[in-house]
C-alpha cells in the first residue's frame, strides 16, 4: 500500500470510529470559539491516555502549567508533568511532534512567533489568525481573560530624566542598553526598527532578573511581563505601546489534538473561564515575591475556584 493510500485508509478508519462514537452518544462534540471542533469522544482519565503537560522556563508559565495539570488530575486524567523545559523555540517543536500534549501559551506572542509580520490585535482577531497559522495537528482552546503582555519598562528615575512615557520616546533618548530573555533580541530587534525606528546600543540577557536589572541600572530598559509584581514593588514605569508592537497576550491552552479528549478540553476551558489578569498578578506575587511553591499556589487557586 502506498503512503498516500495508507493515510487515506487511516483517516477513513478514524472517521468511522468517530461516527460510531457519536451514534452511541446523545450529544455531539462541542466547538471551541475559533471554530475548531473539540474531540467528540467522552473518554476521560479512565481511558488510560496520559496527557503530558509542559511549560516554558519562567515562573508564571510553570504556575499556569501546574494549574492545568492539577485541574486535569482532579478530573481523573492521567498527567505527566514536564516543566521548565525552555523557550517557545524549543517547546513548539515538542508539542507539534506529540512529545508534549498541553502547554500554557500567550496568544499574541505565539502568533508573532508563527507570523512575525502579523498586524492582528485584539483577542478575537489574534485567535482567528492563530487558527489559520497553526498546523493541523495543533489547536488552541478557549482564551482566558488573563493577559500578561510583554512590555518595555524603565525605572522611575530614567523615565523622569529622559521624559519617557511611551516606547516611541525611546528613539530620542540616546543609546540605551536593553535587557530581557535570551531570545528577546532575535524575536524583537527587527520589529523595534520597523515599527518604532528604534535601535539599542546593547542587548543583555537578563531573564527573570530583568526588573532588578532595571532598578539597579544594569540595563536602561527591559522586557518585563506586565503581571510581574516587581513593577509595583520596585516602582518601575511600563512604557505605553501606541503602535501595538506587543499585541494581545491572553493566556490560552495550546494542545496537540491527538493528546486531548472531551474531558481534557472541558477542564482546560473551565480553567480559562476563571483566570483573569488581577488574579494572575496576585498569584504571581505569591510565587515571585513571597517565594511560595508554584504547585501549592496552583492548588489553592483551583480550590478557591471550585476546580480542584
Amino acid at each position: 500500500m502506498t503512503s498516500r493510500a495508507l493515510r487515506t485508509a487511516t483517516a477513513l478508519s478514524a472517521a468511522a470510529l468517530l461516527l460510531g462514537a457519536a451514534a452511541c452518544s446523545s450529544s455531539g462534540g462541542s466547538s471551541d470559539p475559533l471554530g475548531a471542533k473539540s474531540p467528540t469522544a467522552s473518554s476521560s482519565g479512565g481511558s488510560g491516555k496520559t496527557v503530558v503537560v509542559g511549560s516554558a522556563n519562567f515562573p508564571e508559565n510553570v504556575l499556569l502549567a501546574s494549574i492545568y495539570s492539577q485541574a486535569l488530575k482532579a478530573k481523573g486524567v492521567k498527567v505527566e508533568e514536564k516543566f521548565n523545559i525552555g523557550s517557545r523555540e524549543v517547546l513548539y517543536g515538542q508539542l507539534e511532534s506529540g512529545a508534549l500534549g498541553v502547554l500554557p501559551e500567550y496568544n499574541g506572542a505565539l502568533l508573532s512567533y508563527l507570523d512575525p509580520k502579523t498586524t492582528a490585535t485584539g483577542t478575537q482577531a489574534v485567535d482567528a489568525a492563530l487558527l489559520q497559522k497553526l498546523p493541523a495537528s495543533l489547536t488552541v482552546l478557549d482564551p482566558s481573560a488573563a493577559e500578561d503582555k510583554d512590555s518595555l519598562t524603565v525605572s522611575q528615575a530614567t523615565a523622569d530624566a529622559k521624559h519617557l512615557k511611551s516606547i516611541a520616546d525611546l528613539a530620542a533618548a540616546g543609546q540605551l542598553t536593553v535587557g530581557g530573555p535570551p531570545e528577546f533580541k532575535s524575536r524583537k530587534e527587527q520589529q523595534f526598527k520597523d515599527v518604532y525606528g528604534l535601535t539599542f546600543k546593547e542587548w543583555k540577557p537578563t531573564g527573570d532578573t530583568t526588573a532588578n536589572a532595571i532598578k539597579d541600572g544594569t540595563v536602561d530598559v527591559g522586557n518585563v511581563f506586565t503581571t510581574d509584581p516587581k513593577i509595583v514593588q520596585l516602582k518601575l514605569v511600563t512604557l505605553a505601546d501606541p503602535k501595538n508592537l506587543f499585541s494581545s497576550q491572553n493566556v490560552i491552552p495550546l494542545v496537540n489534538k491527538s493528546a486531548v479528549d472531551a474531558t481534557t478540553t472541558a477542564t482546560l476551558n473551565a480553567v480559562s473561564g476563571k483566570l483573569d489578569t488581577a488574579g494572575l498578578t496576585a498569584l504571581m506575587k505569591r510565587v515571585a515575591v513571597d517565594k511560595d511553591d508554584p504547585s501549592a499556589v496552583a492548588k489553592d487557586w483551583l480550590k478557591a475556584n471550585g476546580l480542584g
